[in-house]
Formats: C-alpha cells, structure tokens, sequence
C-alpha cells in the first residue's frame, strides 16, 4: 500500500478504522502521518446513509474517539472542530473497506450504502472523484458480487498476491 503510485502522489487520504475481521490500517494511518499527509475517516450516521470523512490531527488522535453501538470509533457527534473532507479541498485517495469484491471493482459493503453515498457527493465537488482503492484479503475476491444501480465501482483492490 505504501508503495503504491496513487498512494505516494495523494496529500488528501481517507482510511478506514478497521474492525477486527477487516484489514488493519492503522501503519497506513502512521504512515500517512509520517509523510505529511492529511488524513480523514469516517464518521457514519447510524440513523441515515449519510457519512462525512473528518480530519484526523494525528495517529494518536484516534485514542480520544468516540466507540459507537457498531463497536466502531469515530469523532462524536458534538465534535465540530474537525475539518470534513468536501468542506475543504476534497479528497485524492479513499481506502475503502468491504465484505466482498470481485475483478470489475464491484464491491459488498455491509448494506447501508455509506461509501457510495459519500463517493456521489464527492463527483459534485470541484476536484471530483477520488480514486478508490479497497483494503482486501484474498478470500473476499469472488466471481462477482451483487450490485445495484447506486453502488460505485472502486478503482483498484489491493490483496495479498495481486
């Protein structure tokens, strides 16, 4: 990951917190950091498919967010200070999580539509659509997954032994 092209030219990151059964960002994350990138994650509104990537200040900035009903954390709902992503000069690079995918970059998430809502928002930003890169593991390749007319194809899949 860290030696891909899209990757090293992207100063706008978004990256998923990883949940125990996805694949671990968070030496990406440091990494992101360490380059002097920007860094942006998720934070999802459980009651909607709305979800906006806010700034991160730093690695350990993830040690005081907030743990949601998903066992997932992100920045809480009363905290405004956070830069989102398309308020500002929008994003270059989305690692994006996922339950399956398949070779034509068609992906299962977990059924709310989080990331293809936001990716719709992101084509109406001035700086378009980001490239989109999944985090997978090579049992989650599959012949193809079900898509509908709102999922957005992601760009590339990075697994083990791509």
């Amino acid at each position: 990951v860290i030696a891909h092209p899209k990757y090293q030219e992207s100063k706008r990151i978004a990256i998923f917190l990883s949940m125990p059964d996805e694949v671990q960002t968070e030496e990406i994350i440091k990494d992101i950091f360490k380059q002097g990138k920007e860094c942006f994650i998720p934070r999802y509104e459980p009651q909607s498919n709305h979800m906006d990537m806010l700034k991160l200040s730093s690695a350990e900035d993830i040690s005081s967010l907030a743990l949601t009903s998903w066992n997932i954390l992100q920045p809480s709902d009363d905290d405004t200070a956070r830069e989102e992503a398309l308020a500002g000069g929008g994003l270059d690079l989305i690692f994006m999580p996922g339950l399956g995918f398949d070779k034509k970059g068609n992906r299962l998430g977990r059924g709310k539509g989080y990331y293809d809502t936001y990716l719709e928002r992101c084509m109406k930003h001035p700086r378009g659509k980001p490239y989109t890169i999944a985090l997978a593991f090579r049992e989650q390749i599959c012949e193809s997954v079900p898509v509908t007319e709102n999922d957005v194809p992601i760009d590339e899949i990075l697994y083990e032994d791509c």
